[in-house]
């Protein structure tokens, strides 16, 4: 048994809902980590303690995030950090450099950094503050092993193929490249092999719980691998648990490069954070970022903690996807 903390794992966080919201991954993991019942978990939160708790196992601890004594403190005791702090509102990435230093301080054994996505970020503006921390993470580290950790990275959540169906416990439906609702999909012209992992929440969930039970070192890249697929391949499974071909836009790789997206469909979020014209812009954003990142390499998930467990049974793409849509309109 080790005492875990959760930094942002109150799910209290506003984002936009077309990028996947920490809170609810982190909520997620939580489950796994109580079903265990093994550890002692606290939650760190900017927020006042909540009237009605999440569970009486857990521990709540208010924190400020500019304050590092007051992390200190609050980290004394603890071997296992996770974070799922939100990253787009934080340019500098102030909060969760001021968490790793207040962690080492502490003394603070194991630390995992808000990622649990691609493992490159590449096109995609939005997940700069990731590279910052693992820059960080390497810096802290440089002269010897201060603070170990791991980038827990799965890759694209599975899920989001049964949009606008939920079928995780707490993250929202979101939805991708891939419609299978419509039978339609965006591809990148002549790039039909472009690789893309993709992993349920529950398996991320169940995979991260056993690397905090794991006694011995974490590998400094946590890649889970649920599925390892093409995005033809995605088509074909499609085709076959919708009954019927999927639409294929197939975009011009020139023109993502020119911030141009030529399609019959674009994704689609509401969220009173935003404008219906912001919404659009960064939709098509992020649209044309994973597309381009899919060509780099940025979803070919390496398979670190499929090796450290390897007696645990992944959720097969086929079978999950025929599932969810058996029977759906």
């Amino acid at each position: 048994m080790v005492k875990v903390a959760v930094a942002g794992g109150s799910g209290r966080a506003s984002n936009p809902q077309f990028f996947p919201k920490k809170k609810f991954v982190s909520r997620e993991i939580i489950d796994a980590l109580l079903a265990a019942k093994k550890h002692e978990i606290t939650i760190l939160s900017r927020s006042e303690v909540p009237t009605t708790a999440i569970s009486p196992e857990i521990s709540w601890q208010k924190v400020d995030y500019n304050d590092k004594r007051d992390l200190i403190g609050a980290l004394r005791g603890i071997h296992t950090l996770l974070s799922f702090v939100q990253i787009l509102s934080d340019a500098d990435q102030k909060s969760q450099k001021n968490l790793i230093d207040a962690a080492i301080s502490a003394g603070v054994k194991r630390f995992a950094p808000s990622e649990y996505g691609s493992k490159g970020t590449v096109n995609m503006a939005w997940w700069d503050g990731k590279e910052r921390i693992r820059e960080y993470l390497k810096e802290v580290n440089a002269k010897g092993n201060v603070l170990e950790y791991t980038l827990f990275q799965p890759g694209l959540f599975l899920d989001y193929l049964a949009f606008p169906y939920k079928t995780a416990k707490h993250v929202e439906p979101l939805q991708s490249v891939f419609d299978f609702q419509n039978r339609r999909a965006i591809i990148v012209d002549g790039h039909e092999d472009a690789i893309l992992t993709v992993t349920t929440v529950a398996d991320l969930a169940a995979v991260v719980a056993r690397a905090v039970d794991y006694d011995g070192r974490w590998p400094a890249i946590g890649g889970i691998r649920g599925n390892r697929v093409t995005f033809s391949r995605i088509l074909e499974i499609g085709s076959r648990v919708r009954g019927s071909p999927f639409a294929v836009d197939e975009v011009k790789l020139e023109d993502l490069e020119a911030g141009k997206l030529n399609t019959s469909w674009d994704l689609e979020a509401v969220h009173s954070a935003v404008s219906e014209d912001q919404a659009s812009a960064l939709l098509k954003a992020v649209t044309i970022g994973i597309l381009q990142s899919s060509l780099k390499g940025a979803w070919d998930i390496s398979d670190e903690l499929n090796q450290l467990f390897p007696d645990y049974e992944f959720t097969p793409i086929e079978d999950f996807l025929a599932k969810t849509w058996e029977g759906k309109p």
